[in-house]
């Protein structure tokens, strides 16, 4: 399939969605830290989980309270006040180029805001190669440079890059834009910018957003990625996210998630996933955790996969003492489609239930945001024009040896 066939099954599809997660009421129960600091307390730590993930499961509770109720908190763990953005907010005024040096765009990435659409990023790429710099009447400096890459099978790349610097070299940031093509039908486009300030905080970030020609099925497929990361510079803090979504034209779609913290003592992990095949199966999963340098443990994980009306949901809460004490609560669900909900678990304390109740089964068998959606949200990247294919030659199409692997899954 050449780029246009590929381009054009662009047209079909539809629907991704937002990944839902649930917390226990254990995580009220953490320890607080000072509310002048960045972070308010653990427990919005263990909340990595912004307000539309909220929406979708309440876990109804059983006669014996099993299942999971989602947190009040609708607070990333990390402050949005942070130091990172205040720090730069007083440093870019100082740094940010004027007249015709760049006008810099690049702040520290924010937790908990996902993949972000082509048009939020502003990609603006020049049309000729530039390699200028210049300095300010405060002593900063900046540079611009554009140019274009070649390669075999009619890859090309055109990208641009710009930064600036303060005058003690204590301060920077770079940003680099770029769009790929050849002549397969494949498409890229891309960010990735980084910084560090005079106190020593740090970040990095990039995103991506791809179409190509999935080499089992023949369909299109755009997927989306990004990673983003920032350090503080005076204390033993920061952070880690991967983001990534990926569809295709008949509805299959993919999500996922791995975020890490860390503050000081204190460390926290999760983990999600989703994945809809396009026919009416689903199966979703988290799993978080956090610990301190004492030894206490905590953490939540569940799983559901339905077809047709038809499925399960499980998970289990934990949480460890530092002399290794271990207290859990598993529970599961069997829905059988016909109203009809089996529900159990137990506790390591003594609790137990086995019953059957009368319940609608509800569950997403389709992402709300899909193919369509992502078409209508990536007319950037479907206007990228390859190098003009001559006469006679035509694009090599080189296929794996085997399927891709399978999605990540619970631990």
């Amino acid at each position: 399939m050449g780029a246009s066939s590929a381009v054009s099954l662009v047209r079909f599809g539809l629907g991704t969605s937002n990944h839902e997660l649930r917390l226990k009421k254990w995580t009220r129960r953490l320890l607080c830290f000072d509310t002048r600091k960045r972070f308010s307390c653990l427990a919005d730590m263990l909340a990595p989980i912004r307000q539309s993930e909220e929406r979708r499961f309440e876990q109804k509770t059983g006669a014996h309270g099993a299942g999971i109720k989602p947190s009040s908190s609708a607070m990333p763990f990390a402050s949005p006040k942070s130091r990172f953005l205040s720090k730069q907010e007083k440093f870019y005024p100082r740094c940010t180029p004027r007249l015709t040096g760049p006008q810099s765009r690049d702040t520290p990435p924010k937790r908990d805001t996902g993949i972000a659409n082509e048009k939020d990023w502003g990609i603006d790429l020049l049309n000729e190669n530039v390699n200028e710099s210049g300095s300010n009447e405060d002593g900063s400096t900046w540079f611009r440079e554009s140019g274009q890459d070649l390669g075999e099978n009619g890859y090309r790349c055109r990208w641009t890059r710009m930064g600036g610097r303060s005058h003690d070299a204590s301060s920077e940031w770079t940003e680099t834009w770029w769009e790929k093509s050849d002549w397969t039908g494949y498409k890229e486009l891309g960010v990735e910018k980084s910084g560090k300030s005079a106190e020593g905080d740090s970040w990095w970030e990039t995103w991506q957003e791809v179409l190509h020609q999935d080499e089992w099925s023949n369909l299109a497929r755009i997927e989306r990625s990004a990673q983003k990361q920032a350090k503080s510079g005076t204390e033993n803090a920061g952070w880690y996210e991967k983001w990534w979504e990926k569809y295709d034209a008949k509805g299959w779609t993919e999500k996922g998630a791995h975020k890490y913290g860390r503050l000081n003592e204190q460390s926290w992990w999760e983990k999600w996933g989703e994945h809809y095949d396009g026919r009416g199966s689903v199966l979703k999963w988290t799993d978080k955790w956090a610990e301190t340098e004492l030894g206490t443990k905590w953490g939540d994980k569940w799983e559901e996969k339905f077809f047709s009306g038809i499925g399960s949901r499980q998970g289990e809460t934990w949480h460890v003492s530092p002399n290794s004490d271990r207290w859990s609560r598993t529970w599961g669900e069997e829905h059988f489609g016909n109203g009809k909900v089996h529900k159990y678990g137990k506790s390591t304390t003594g609790e137990s239930w086995d019953i059957v109740v009368d319940e609608e089964t509800y569950y997403e068998a389709e992402p709300h945001y899909g193919w369509a959606d992502v078409v209508g949200d990536s007319t950037q990247l479907l206007s990228i024009q390859p190098r003009e294919r001559p006469p006679g030659v035509y694009p090599n199409l080189e296929f794996g040896p085997s399927p891709p692997p399978e999605p990540d899954q619970p631990q």
